[in-house]
């Protein structure tokens, strides 16, 4: 058996944990109530990405799945009471120049806080960052792997709504890369455009 089927098979495992632990443990942990804890929530987005590095005109579209957990629920320690924890979950196709649609789906981690001190009664500012893996069938010249690591951040706001669920948009930067574990390692670099609901 050949060392690169070897590392996919590695990585493919590494990816069914990390997709088990990230879905998973927060459900687990929060099944322990205590009234001090954020509530919970969970909302749905659309991201719309474009690729600048390397500029080769792709674009990509996401439907994703998102829960937010207070970070004490999760992890057990003190932190600031603005401080959250989100498990997100993403699907949809990349759309490079003169090719058919690349599949591209990834799933992760990401702490994201409020800044309070810009909270009015009708916007909510956060920031956000975070790790994922991602599988994409679209590959750049010299990018080894389908599967990667997605590291992102970016700053967004919550609109309020009086008597209903709230909803954000976000602008994120994305790298995917695979972290130098290959030979070969030329990275993505995408900006994202996120709009979504909470429900």
């Amino acid at each position: 058996m050949s060392f690169d089927l070897i590392f996919q098979k590695i990585k493919l495992i590494c990816l069914f944990i990390t997709a088990m632990v990230s879905f998973f443990t927060p459900i687990t942990v929060s099944a322990q109530i205590n009234e001090s804890y954020v509530p919970t929530e969970t909302g749905i987005a659309l991201n719309s990405g474009y690729t600048y590095d390397p500029s080769d005109g792709a674009c990509f579209l996401q439907v994703s799945i998102f829960r937010l957990y207070d970070y004490e629920r999760v992890w057990k320690h003190k932190a600031p009471d603005n401080l959250m924890f989100k498990v997100e979950g993403s699907v949809g196709g990349a759309f490079p120049d003169d090719e058919d649609m690349k599949f591209i789906a990834n799933t992760g981690v990401l702490a994201l806080i409020y800044l309070d001190r810009f909270e009015t009664n009708r916007i909510k500012p956060y920031l956000e960052a975070g790790i994922c893996v991602v599988y994409d069938d679209y590959r750049v010249k010299g990018q080894d792997y389908r599967f990667n690591f997605n590291p992102q951040a970016g700053m967004g706001i919550e609109f309020k709504r009086n008597g209903k669920a709230n909803k954000l948009i976000s602008l994120r930067m994305h790298h995917i890369s695979n972290g130098g574990i290959g030979s070969s390692n030329r990275g993505q670099n995408s900006i994202v455009f996120v709009f979504g609901q909470y429900f």
